[in-house]
């Protein structure tokens, strides 16, 4: 969701309402949305250029995440390459210059991680794609100066490390121009000032143990770190005013949201009196207000405006639809090994307990679940069960140890702490110990397969989206971005780390595994190749275990509302045959 910097009335809006998830051209204004994009898979990320003229997006094959970048007119009309020649390629996004002279992207291959540039002409015209800067290390970005003289990438400590410095390059030559790192540390660069010729970076470091902002200046080499004492949890800025004097904040604590903007001038911190719940994208629109796409538990995300002085809500620009009244969620807390604190997001069904109930998972691992509508987990309440999502070790915004905790040990601490969840649940009454099922998708099917093999007594069944059951298969089978990270996740690839990566795959523990187990995975997946998961299947019918494999034709998930639905609707009956509900109760 995004405004054209120079051109008000254009926004990109990506959406559902056609029953797949595709690109719209917004009409601010007008709060009307005009479908772009028509992808049998759908498409969930673009990016509108500074001119309102064209809408950027990489187009892939059936979902596998390798393709091109292409662009198509904000009029609509067919999409066109901007990297021709170059081979289809795996990225983590595309970036521009706010003057939208510059449009720069990261790629991978087996030599390394690669910056590439595309300088735009005063007619719109593109030039050919250069490869600027190339690096056996993990790059990020880019971040563009404001007149695309300078590009700064975060890159990886070294081509086995999740820390991050930050690289300043000449996007003319690709000489580096300067940098900043800070030891055993990460940081992130956001954006720079929205003015030619400011060479300040606003950007994020957890040096202090929890993320908090700092302005660069490139040019100058000159840092001022924002310390913001007195606040909790992690702070990440989001953006610049357009006049360079403020910056909007995003503070996450303990896995709630709230907004603040600081003055760089006067160094004040203002709090924003906001609506509660998950704010996904933030910005200082050009009208004045601070533009959000918000979501709670019990509302769908829709696109707001706020008093950019105050926080209150001004009007919003485009509304979820109505829907039946859903059950909120409670954030909740539990300790778990070495009394580590695990937050989560439980919702409890009507009637008293104890109930059937579900441990979700989310992806990630580097993410967080913060208080969203969650369409499934409103589902599964309406059917009777208590619903737990948590935030694990290895999630992001609860600080670095609790970041860190899982390297080179990856799932072992994230099943202690879904136990931890479990045994919680029953102990206060509200879970049925018979009847708790792990669930979750990407990440959290990975750790959902784990758990069954590794703590089998403890689960009445599991249901896995699109997992990885053998890391070691998994890494053979993926893109070269995410061979790099998780490469540095274990600590060195599968050759180097074989004892790492077999300890950490559930394959190794399908002997073990007693429950029932679904498991829902995409033909098309390159995040979690289905390799893996035709592996384990095999293995466990070999061994006579209950197992479901549902196979279908798309990627990393799903975006088309029906497919979406017919995944919930097997994992509703899956659980209630389980549990011995009858059969009209699950549909």
């Amino acid at each position: 969701m995004q405004v054209a910097t120079r051109a008000h009335a254009r926004g990109l809006v990506a959406s559902n309402v056609s029953g797949t998830f595709q690109l719209h051209a917004w009409d601010v204004p007008g709060r009307r949305l005009r479908a772009l994009t028509n992808r049998s898979t759908g498409i969930l990320t673009g990016l509108l250029g500074p001119d309102g003229s064209f809408v950027y997006y990489h187009d892939d094959a059936s979902g596998n995440e390798i393709g091109h970048f292409v662009r198509i007119a904000f009029e609509g009309g067919a999409p066109q390459s901007i990297t021709p020649g170059v081979p289809p390629y795996p990225t983590f996004g595309l970036a521009v210059s706010g003057a939208g002279n510059r449009f720069g992207f990261v790629t991978a291959s087996e030599e390394g991680f690669h910056l590439w540039v595309i300088d735009v002409g005063v007619d719109g015209a593109l030039g050919p794609p250069r490869r600027i800067y190339s690096s056996p290390r993990l790059l990020d970005g880019p971040a563009f100066s404001h007149d695309g003289t300078i590009a700064v990438v975060a890159a990886s400590a070294g081509a086995r490390s999740l820390r991050f410095e930050l690289v300043a390059l000449d996007t003319a030559t690709g000489r580096v121009i300067g940098g900043i790192a800070d030891a055993d540390s990460r940081l992130g660069a956001v954006a720079f000032a929205p003015l030619p010729g400011d060479a300040r970076l606003v950007a994020h470091s957890n040096r202090t143990g929890v993320a908090r902002p700092l302005v660069w200046n490139v040019v100058l080499d000159a840092r001022v770190d924002i310390a913001l004492e007195g606040l909790e949890g992690e702070i990440y800025p989001a953006d610049w005013s357009a006049d360079g004097r403020r910056v909007l904040l995003e503070q996450i604590a303990r896995a709630v949201q709230r907004l603040y903007v600081f003055d760089l001038v006067e160094e004040v911190l203002t709090p924003l009196h906001h609506p509660n719940g998950t704010y996904g994208r933030v910005y200082f629109a050009p009208d004045g207000t601070i533009h959000a796409l918000w979501e709670d538990s019990t509302h769908p995300p829709q696109i707001i405006a706020l008093d950019e002085c105050t926080g209150a809500l001004v009007s919003t620009l485009l509304p979820a639809p109505e829907l039946a009244p859903c059950r909120p969620w409670q954030s909740v807390s539990f300790p778990s090994t070495d009394n580590q604190q695990i937050q989560g997001w439980l919702a409890l069904p009507d009637g008293p307990g104890p109930s059937p109930a579900i441990l979700h998972l989310h992806g990630g691992p580097e993410a967080a679940m913060t208080e969203v509508f969650g369409p499934a987990s409103q589902s599964w309440l309406d059917h009777g069960f208590a619903f737990l999502s948590i935030n694990y070790r290895g999630s992001t915004t609860f600080g670095r140890a609790f970041l860190e905790q899982i390297w080179a040990d990856v799932g072992r601490l994230e099943v202690e702490d879904m136990v931890a969840a479990r045994s919680w649940l029953v102990k206060e009454g509200i879970a049925d110990p018979a009847r708790v099922f792990a669930t979750g998708w990407s990440y959290g099917g990975y750790l959902t397969l784990l758990a069954l093999g590794t703590r089998p007594d403890l689960w009445a069944g599991g249901m896995a989206g699109i997992a990885v059951a053998d890391w070691a298969i998994a890494h053979e089978d993926t893109t070269d971005t995410l061979r790099g990270v998780r490469a540095a996740r274990f600590g060195g690839t599968p050759e180097e780390q074989p004892d790492r990566y077999a300890a950490s795959s559930p394959i190794t523990y399908a002997q073990h595994v007693k429950a029932p187990v679904l498991i829902i995975q995409g033909r098309n997946d390159t995040r979690t190749p289905p390799r893996s998961v035709e592996m384990y299947e095999a293995k466990m019918k070999a061994l006579g275990k209950a197992i479901e494999v549902h196979w279908f034709d798309a990627g990393h998930g799903s975006l088309v509302v029906d497919q979406a639905i017919e995944h919930h609707e097997l994992m509703l009956r899956f659980a209630g045959r389980i549990i011995g509900a009858p059969e009209s109760s699950a549909s």
